[in-house]
């Protein structure tokens, strides 16, 4: 269920911070309406978990950095008990092959279609970015990001990812943002913090047009990201797509709501029009689901939108501490400046009572930082489904010492 804050639909309880970044966004003259999920904290500008419509007008800081981040889940025809006596060495395997952390690149996919692509050429700022985006296509990054291993409740193997756009899509949004302020697209932004107003760009500009393009790219980058990952965790496991559940969020939608065309964006929000699936999720140590939307009041209140995961609950430097880079011996070393509440053991302990292979992770994305998923998606009861519980297997994601420097 939800309560009406300020006139927004708001599900779950949330911090002041958060609610004030909603509030903040709804107050746009151009904003048709807005509504907060329940797994939503704070973000940069809009909260995570925020879903904004906008009449003729896009938000880059709204989408955020990480442009159409989301996630794939694919059932695959492996069967649990079979592959549990072996999750070690496949959990080996996947952090061995697929490439996890800041700044790295894979260069086995830079022939993709998608690189034929006018939008290359036509928005001339993304030119000096293609080179970046083939090295890195196919990479998963850090922070959140995840390759998972489930079995669902019939006994069946899952895959899933979420990741997104990587630098290409950090860089993309960092120049628009610095184009909409009067800077250069390369320049450093100066003095931003999270809470300043959204940065909207009306479509009927040849500014808003040009960054409508390149989000559109961003996203069939991220999509193409996602598709190449799944197939290098199919080609360890040995195993067929039987289906598989694409979605994304941090990325805006040309939508008609109340008899309105809107531009709607959500930012860590999951599209759940009635009959839509979605993969959503949670900690390393919890459950994952497919959700479906339903056809309901709550849902035309959400702007036919869902939770995307279970929502932190502890920011990433009270989880892991202070941390900050240092040269030791002409190389590159995080050292803690100030420990945090949670320790590598504690993380461990969580994984091995719950029969995960965790391979990576820091700290910071412990199952303690998170909401229990459930409980999430018991606030959204009324608007969404879930068609499958995926239990995970095993998880991996960017080692300890990978520090995450982009925003959202």
């Amino acid at each position: 269920m939800y309560r009406l804050v300020n006139g927004i639909p708001v599900w779950g309880e949330h911090d002041e911070a958060t609610l004030g970044q909603i509030r903040r966004c709804a107050g746009d003259p151009e904003v048709a309406g807005a509504a907060l999920m329940a797994d939503g904290h704070k973000g940069y500008s809009m909260p995570i978990g925020g879903v904004v419509a906008y009449r003729n007008a896009v938000s880059p800081s709204g989408i955020g950095y990480d442009i159409s981040c989301g996630n794939k889940a694919v059932l695959t025809d492996v069967r649990a008990d079979d592959l549990r006596p072996d999750i070690k060495r496949v959990m080996d395997q996947v952090a061995r092959t697929v490439v996890f952390g800041v700044g790295q690149t894979s260069g086995k996919v830079t022939n993709h279609e998608l690189f034929d692509d006018p939008t290359w050429r036509d928005v001339p700022h993304l030119q000096k970015l293609k080179q970046l985006a083939g090295e890195q296509l196919g990479t998963v990054g850090s922070g959140n990001h995840f390759v998972d291993i489930f079995e669902d409740e019939e006994g069946r193997v899952w895959v899933g990812v979420h990741f997104g756009s990587r630098g290409f899509g950090h860089r993309t949004a960092s120049g628009f943002l610095n184009l909409a302020a009067g800077r250069k697209f390369d320049d450093k932004a100066p003095g931003e913090h999270m809470d300043q107003p959204a940065t909207v760009i009306g479509l009927d500009t040849e500014l808003g047009q040009a960054y409508w393009q390149a989000m559109n790219l961003a996203g069939r980058y991220a999509y193409a990201g996602r598709d190449f990952v799944v197939s290098q965790v199919l080609e360890i496991l040995g195993a067929a797509e039987l289906d598989a559940v694409h979605n994304h969020h941090n990325f805006a939608w040309r939508e008609r709501h109340n008899g309105e065309d809107l531009i709607v964006i959500r930012k860590g929000a999951t599209p759940a029009w009635p009959g839509q699936r979605g993969f959503v999720g949670g900690s390393m140590g919890d459950i994952s689901v497919i959700i479906e939307g339903v056809d309901s009041d709550a849902a035309q209140a959400a702007l036919n939108s869902t939770i995307h995961g279970a929502g932190r609950l502890m920011s990433r430097t009270r989880a892991a501490g202070r941390r900050r880079w240092v040269r030791e011996k002409g190389r590159r070393v995080l050292k803690t400046v100030k420990a945090g509440e949670i320790s590598r053991e504690m993380m461990l302990e969580w994984v091995r009572n719950k029969r995960v292979e965790l391979r990576g992770a820091g700290t910071d994305e412990s199952p303690h930082v998170y909401r229990p998923l459930r409980e999430v998606l018991e606030a959204h009861a009324d608007s969404i489904r879930i068609v499958h519980t995926l239990r995970p297997m095993g998880v991996a994601m960017a080692g300890e010492d990978e520090f995450d420097p982009y925003k959202d």
